[in-house]
């Protein structure tokens, strides 16, 4: 990505990489269909498990043609709606991004912010982490930053920095506040409903662990920045060769305006938390094809341009088949209900400490499969609310260990699609994302622990 540029396309290498590790997983998921028993929870009509009511089952053991083409059978799943609608906002911020960088509109934008912030740019970057992880722990936004990653990177390049810094401004940065939830209502909220605790009650103790984890994310990548920093900020009248129209930058930023009202009161109405990721594609598809209009630029070559953004983007659409066949093979040979039923069968006679870490443990297993917060709460959440009562463990503790759980491990697992996708655009393999990232993750893992403990010994819930 050169520093100019703020494509989203998807390099050749990191797309090979990734392809083979998760058919490596896939396999690996048949395998496990193999030789672990089948097995389900009863249900109830809202499809949340009722706890005590696992029995083993008689599935069939999932063929491997069932394995070799559960790529394409995954969009005739219970998921497969999602997954469709992930796929077209992939495509449709492909050819809008791709739309804003040939008009020039992005460059325009970056210019003067590299402009404002030259001789502050290391308060820039606290800015913009601490703005992305209060999006992921506030409001529970994680996919709808796909489009933001390329223009951060090329805001991080300008600025004497490099793509892994623009990656952990915003990739990181929301994964981590996802995790670290003050009221996320996917995770937080929903969990804490199914516990029977009023909505985002505990606050307090998760907004000191949201400012704690802040801290030492902040640390983290700002201390790789200064280690690779050039010291040389970008001349910004290197923007000036294609300059966008003062107007059609002004209806850009008006259009995104709106759209960040928007997503910033889903959490708050119902309608539109449905429908979030389709608005936010709707938006740039005004956003692009509007100011583009206004530049003058002939309908014909809008359309092409736009195109060309969306093809660019389409091994994007593999990556997500392949990651969410994992969850697919597993849930299709009936080894879910089984993987959960057992863990939840080792924590349940355990002390208080090591029945809460136990659970962090079983909810970041999970996650592996299932990346969905709100899937994994009314899965677990009816087993180990009653798990908890009988370890003597409140149950605000227990969704707090189901938080961490679920949120820290989505920037390390290679079944979350949206990691995937980040990287792709990104052209940064997952082997090197995972080499830059897996000290501050176990750094993380042992956070949470201590957490865990704290909440324990200050009878947090109670």
């Amino acid at each position: 990505m050169g520093t100019d540029k703020a494509e989203l396309k998807i390099g050749m290498k990191t797309f090979m990489i990734a392809v083979v590790i998760l058919i490596a997983l896939i396999v690996l998921s048949g395998v496990l269909t193999q030789v672990i028993p089948s097995g389900e929870f009863a249900r109830d009509l809202n499809g949340t498990v009722i706890a005590g009511t696992y029995h083993q089952t008689n599935v069939e053991k999932l063929p491997v043609w069932r394995w070799v083409a559960a790529p394409v059978m995954v969009l005739g799943s219970g998921d497969g709606v999602m997954i469709i609608a992930i796929i077209m906002f992939l495509l449709i911020i492909g050819g809008s991004i791709h739309l804003l960088n040939q008009s020039g509109i992005l460059k325009s934008i970056i210019a003067s912010i590299v402009e404002r912030y030259a001789e502050k740019k290391y308060l820039l970057l606290g800015i913009i982490i601490f703005v992305f992880m209060s999006v992921g722990s506030f409001i529970g936004i994680f996919e709808e930053v796909i489009p933001l990653i390329p223009i951060m990177i090329m805001l991080a390049i300008n600025l004497g920095w490099d793509t892994m810094t623009g990656l952990g401004m915003t990739l990181l940065s929301t994964g981590v506040g996802f995790s670290a939830a003050v009221t996320n209502p996917f995770t937080v909220g929903i969990a804490q409903g199914i516990a029977g605790l009023p909505a985002f009650s505990g606050s307090f103790y998760r907004l000191f662990i949201f400012l704690v984890i802040y801290l030492f994310t902040f640390l983290f990548i700002s201390r790789y920045a200064k280690r690779i920093d050039t010291n040389i900020v970008s001349d910004v009248s290197v923007f000036d060769q294609k300059k966008a129209d003062p107007g059609a930058v002004r209806f850009f930023l008006m259009v995104m305006s709106i759209m960040l009202v928007t997503v910033f009161s889903s959490p708050f109405v119902p309608f539109i938390q449905g429908i979030v990721l389709p608005l936010i594609g709707l938006f740039f598809l005004i956003a692009s094809f509007g100011s583009n209009m206004m530049m003058g630029i002939k309908t014909k070559d809008i359309l092409r341009n736009w195109l060309n953004g969306a093809k660019a983007m389409s091994p994007g659409i593999v990556l997500i088949l392949l990651a969410t066949s994992v969850k697919y093979i597993i849930v299709s040979g009936g080894i879910m209900d089984t993987i959960l039923y057992n863990a939840s069968q080792t924590i349940e006679n355990s002390s208080r400490f090591v029945a809460l870490v136990g659970t962090y443990g079983m909810t970041m297993l999970l996650n592996f499969f299932i990346g969905s917060g709100s899937a994994k709460a009314f899965l677990m959440m009816p087993i180990l609310s009653p798990l908890m009562d009988l370890a003597g463990v409140s149950r605000q503790l227990a969704v707090l260990a189901f938080q961490f759980g679920d949120g820290f491990s989505n920037i390390l697992y290679p079944t979350n699609a949206v990691l995937l996708i980040g990287l792709g655009i990104s052209n940064v393999s997952y082997t090197k994302w995972f080499k830059w990232i897996i000290l501050f993750q176990v750094f993380l893992m042992l956070l949470s622990v201590v957490f865990l403990g704290l909440g324990l010994a200050i009878g947090y819930g109670v």
